[in-house]
C-alpha cells in the first residue's frame, strides 16, 4: 500500500474511521468496549493502521475516550485526526455549532479526552452557517499557533468554501462523502487541482456497496491524493478490509 502526506506524517493511504464504534445512532458506548479497544489495538499493532479519524460527536465523546484507552501513549508514527464543530442533542440528530468559544472548548475536551497535548490534525466538523467561516476557521489557526492542533482540516465542504478557508489558513485537508455508489463531489476536483489531501468519509456507502475490496479501489485509483478511511465494528470485516493493505 502506497502512502500520503497528511498534516506532516507519512502514512498509508487507507486510514480508519471510527464512528461505528458507538452504540445504535451513534450514540453512547459500543455494546462490548473492551472489543472497540481491541479491533483498535489489531489495527494498529497487527495490520499496520497510522491514520485513525474520530470526532467529538461520535458518543458523543465515546470514541475519543476508546482511542486513549486502546492507544495511548500514541506512536510518534501515528496521525490521529478528530473534528470539532457539532453538537448531538439526541441520537442520530447532529447540529453544527461554529461559536470560536465553542470549538475552542471543544479542543480543549477533545485533547484531555484522547490525553494528548496536540491533537494532529483537527477537522472543523461542519461549516455552521450562523457563525462567519472566517471565525470558525480563526479561532482553529489559533489553536493551532498555540500548538494545540497541528493541523486544519475541513469536513463536509463545497470547492466556494475550501477556497475562502485557503485564504485564511492552511487546510491541510478534506473529508467529504465519496464512493462508488455517491461518485461526483466537485470538492475532489478542487483538492486535486490544488495539493490537498481528500479524505473519503463512508467509502462503503455504509455497508451498501457488494464488494468492499472493489469500492476501496475504485476510490484508490482516482489519485494518490485520495486517502478513505473505512470503518467497521466486526474484526473479520477489519482484517478483510485492511489485511491486503499491509
Amino acid at each position: 500500500m502506497n502512502t500520503i502526506a497528511i498534516a506532516g506524517k507519512e502514512v498509508p493511504r487507507l486510514g480508519l474511521g471510527t464512528m461505528r464504534l458507538t452504540g445504535p445512532g451513534t450514540w453512547g458506548e459500543p455494546a462490548d468496549p473492551a472489543d472497540a479497544i481491541a479491533l483498535l489495538r489489531t489495527a494498529v499493532d497487527d495490520l499496520g493502521v497510522l491514520h485513525i479519524d474520530t470526532a467529538d460527536a461520535y458518543g458523543p465523546h465515546t470514541v475519543e475516550e476508546l482511542i486513549r484507552h486502546a492507544l495511548h501513549p500514541y506512536s510518534e508514527r501515528l496521525l490521529l485526526a478528530t473534528k470539532v464543530g457539532m453538537v448531538r442533542p439526541t441520537p442520530n440528530v447532529w447540529k453544527p455549532l461554529g461559536r470560536p468559544e465553542y470549538l475552542r472548548a471543544a479542543v480543549e475536551a477533545s485533547l484531555r479526552r484522547l490525553g494528548t497535548e496536540r491533537i494532529d490534525l483537527c477537522y472543523l466538523h461542519r461549516v455552521d452557517p450562523a457563525v462567519p467561516l472566517a471565525d470558525q476557521v480563526g479561532e482553529l489557526e489559533d489553536l493551532r499557533t498555540e500548538g494545540k492542533i497541528g493541523s486544519i482540516g475541513l469536513s463536509k465542504v463545497t470547492p466556494e468554501q475550501i477556497r475562502e478557508a485557503a485564504a485564511l489558513v492552511t487546510v491541510d485537508a478534506v473529508q467529504n462523502c465519496l464512493n462508488a455508489a455517491e461518485p461526483d463531489d466537485p470538492a475532489l476536483a478542487y483538492c486535486l487541482a490544488n495539493g490537498t489531501p481528500y479524505v473519503p468519509y463512508r467509502p462503503l456507502n455504509a455497508g451498501l456497496l457488494p464488494d468492499p475490496a472493489a469500492a476501496l479501489r475504485w476510490l484508490l485509483d482516482l489519485d494518490p491524493l485520495v486517502a478513505p478511511i473505512p470503518g467497521t465494528a466486526n474484526p473479520a470485516h477489519l482484517r478483510a478490509l485492511f489485511a491486503p493493505a499491509t
